[in-house]
């Protein structure tokens, strides 16, 4: 049946499965914030919002006087943007879908919005179309693709009129976001909207029920589309589609609905820093916990890269992806289209993680125990259960735990100088 456009009907609308399946997505921050590449994607709002000193001073040292946030856009030039190469890294990464920035909340749109005129990737800057040119190389690759859409704009004077009048008035809603949201639609056929930007305002300012009843109803991805919880004050956590609730979210016990969780590799940005140091660039074991206890947990991992104006992913980000990839590569049979199973972590221990599919149970532990042998209390086995490693040829011997559960004998592993890479998965077959 047609969905209404309330709230009641538009969250009892399923979740198209393949967003399930997919387990693992790539998040990327690019804009003309990534000109000045400092602070953060919300450098505009600290520095002419917030009038930070620090930012203040930034400006003031490498910029000539006078200059303003505009004078930025031409700088963004995306000269080393090669959408197939992106696409390509992507993949290896391993994951399943990607999310881009069309606008972020200095209200620059990365393709030639009909209503942001001059402020956008086509008119000035890269000349491009960056929306289309990734959505063609990430299909070429079949990978899904998402769009982030801030609802607000900081500095949008139709916007700024309207909350002047305390959210009564909606002309930047029907001038400039909503016009946006539509053009995006039905020009680039998106398989997820990842809405943003929606604090300030209530869903009923927005239009946010009536635009996902189109969505649902008439849109012409209609029944593969994907959305997000941010569409209004309040909505977070309570409606849309899946939920985020709030950034790096982590529910710590398994939720009744689906979600995602998304973190960046640079600790401090989602948009690109010039000064990152590495000690700011998350690494590899914390990249593969949080994955394994997001996806235990029934969530998507929604990893985050920030691009440099030229368009290019900084080598330390390729590196972390291409080990996610690798990870994934040995141990994706139990993450991908797995489901939480009745126990979604060991009690005595954060380190072992369960994922199940069907009758098979996957116990991901992410140290390697120093006596060699794994002990896990919450499978039930039975004589004819079979132990195997993924990425290990032949079974495991175990027995049955003299405490509860059982006792896997891990294959032997040469001593090495280096700490070996984190996180293993033990498949079970025949416990319950």
């Amino acid at each position: 049946p047609p969905y209404r456009p309330d709230w009641a009907s538009l969250d009892a609308r399923p979740l198209p499965a393949w967003f399930d399946r997919a387990k693992v997505g790539v998040f990327v921050h690019w804009g003309v914030f990534s000109v000045p590449a400092w602070g953060s994607e919300w450098f505009w709002w600290h520095w002419q919002g917030q009038h930070d000193a620090a930012y203040e001073r930034f400006v003031r040292r490498r910029f000539p006087p006078g200059t303003t946030y505009a004078e930025f856009a031409p700088l963004f030039t995306a000269h080393d943007f090669q959408p197939r190469q992106w696409a390509q890294l992507f993949q290896q990464a391993g994951a399943r879908y990607v999310v881009l920035t069309t606008k972020h909340h200095e209200g620059f749109t990365n393709w030639g919005s009909p209503v942001s005129w001059n402020w956008n990737s086509v008119d000035t800057g890269p000349h491009r179309d960056l929306v289309g040119e990734l959505g063609e190389a990430l299909r070429e690759s079949n990978l899904r693709y998402g769009l982030y859409h801030s609802l607000m704009e900081w500095f949008n004077p139709l916007y700024l009129a309207d909350k002047q009048s305390g959210f009564k008035t909606q002309s930047f809603v029907l001038k400039k976001m909503m016009p946006e949201l539509y053009d995006l639609v039905l020009k680039y056929k998106p398989d997820l909207i990842w809405s943003d930007g929606d604090w300030e305002a209530p869903d009923c300012y927005w239009n946010s029920t009536s635009f996902l009843a189109w969505l649902y109803n008439d849109s012409p991805v209609k029944d593969t589309v994907v959305v997000n919880d941010r569409w209004g004050r309040g909505c977070s956590c309570r409606h849309g589609g899946f939920y985020n609730c709030a950034d790096k979210y982590r529910p710590g016990t398994l939720p009744d609905h689906k979600w995602e969780m998304c973190s960046s590799l640079d600790k401090l940005s989602w948009g690109y820093r010039s000064n990152m140091s590495l000690a700011e660039v998350m690494d590899e074991m914390s990249m593969i916990e949080e994955l394994v206890q997001t996806v235990s947990l029934g969530g998507n991992y929604l990893l985050n890269v920030g691009p440099t104006k030229e368009g290019v992913i900084a080598p330390i980000f390729q590196e972390r992806l291409l080990a996610l990839g690798r990870w994934l590569g040995t141990n994706g049979e139990a993450i991908y289209e797995s489901q939480p199973w009745r126990v979604q972590m060991e009690n005595t221990t954060d380190t072992v993680w369960y994922t199940s599919k069907g009758p098979v149970v996957f116990a991901i532990f992410l140290l390697w125990p120093r006596d060699g042998f794994l002990h896990l209390s919450s499978p039930i086995p039975c004589p004819g259960t079979r132990v195997t490693l993924l990425g290990y040829v032949g079974t495991l011997k175990w027995e049955q735990s003299p405490w509860k559960g059982m006792l896997i004998t891990l294959p032997y592993m040469l001593p090495s100088p280096l700490p070996p890479q984190s996180g293993w998965a033990v498949k079970l077959e025949g416990v319950k």
